[in-house]
């Protein structure tokens, strides 16, 4: 097996290019928004497999650049389904998308079943992300599957305005932690290692329990206020400073969480690690990188 991955832009600070990982794959530079680029890839390389990862990803971002946001998530969605379906040797298309797909609704946790109803634009392109993968295979019967995951968190993001990764950088620099919104949102947090083997154990199952066309929702099923998330880490990183709450969140769903019942009973999946865990090995990773 080998990897091919389309890149948009060159971190050189990130895991992959600080690692072995650049080195053992085939790297296309391009945007999701070119198709020709698309296309040439996955005729030039022969993929079979196709792990749809790539986004504009941070709800505050989109709140701002709406038409961006709309381009990476919905043109982009389209382009690869597109492509897929013009590829002969496509077996499996993976889509990740978010619990922000389902927008905000009256009974939680969010189950596969519950409409797709985002309001805002973040969400409404994770919507629409959605419904154009159940269209490809409703209509081309393309092999593709759905991911929904709450807030991934770990090492490697270095976006430094998600929560945990600014969160972590202030708390290493003896600053206070700041949050946001009022503390109260509640969201669901996974670890990246889990969502990575789900997605890969998805990819597995595909054809073997002919689930092309179905969603699953990966969670810990655990439900954590942000303040009791930044508190977490303090506690976890011997801290005793103090949050700043600053009440600026807008636009924002305020309650969320998963079940992650159907991948239980389907796939026979349960996380590796508790939110705990999770965090311990997100800190030791920034620790060390902020040691380079």
């Amino acid at each position: 097996m080998f990897v091919t991955g389309l890149v948009r832009d060159t971190v050189p600070k990130s895991n992959l290019y600080q690692g072995e990982q650049v080195k053992q794959m085939n790297i296309v530079h391009g945007a999701l928004e070119d198709l020709d680029v698309i296309e040439r890839a996955l005729g030039e390389y022969e993929i079979d497999t196709v792990f749809h990862l790539a986004a504009q990803a941070i709800v505050g971002v989109a709140n701002r650049n709406p038409i961006s946001t709309f381009e990476a998530n919905i043109l982009g969605t389209w382009n690869i389904l597109e492509a897929c379906r013009r590829h002969p040797l496509i077996k499996r298309v993976i889509v990740a998308s978010s619990d922000k797909a389902y927008g905000d609704q009256p009974t939680l946790p969010y189950d596969e079943n519950m409409p797709l109803q985002g309001k805002h634009p973040y969400d409404v392109s994770k919507s629409c992300a959605d419904l154009l993968s159940h269209t490809y295979f409703n209509t081309y019967g393309l092999p593709v599957c759905i991911t929904r995951c709450g807030n991934l968190y770990g090492g490697g993001d270095l976006n430094f305005n998600r929560i945990i990764p600014q969160t972590i950088q202030l708390v290493l620099n003896g600053e206070a932690p700041e949050i946001r919104s009022d503390g109260t949102f509640i969201r669901d947090y996974f670890y990246i290692e889990d969502a990575v083997e789900a997605y890969l154990l998805l990819a597995e199952k595909m054809e073997e329990l002919n689930l092309a066309g179905e969603a699953f929702n990966f969670s810990n099923e655990i439900q954590l206020t942000v303040l009791e998330l930044v508190e977490k880490i303090l506690k976890a990183m011997d801290s005793d400073l103090k949050p700043k709450v600053l009440n600026q969140g807008s636009h924002e769903i305020k309650h969320q969480y998963l079940s992650a019942e159907k991948a239980r009973k389907l796939l026979n999946w349960t996380p590796a690690h508790t939110i705990d865990e999770g965090l311990e090995k997100t800190i030791e990773w920034y620790k060390a990188f902020f040691q380079k």
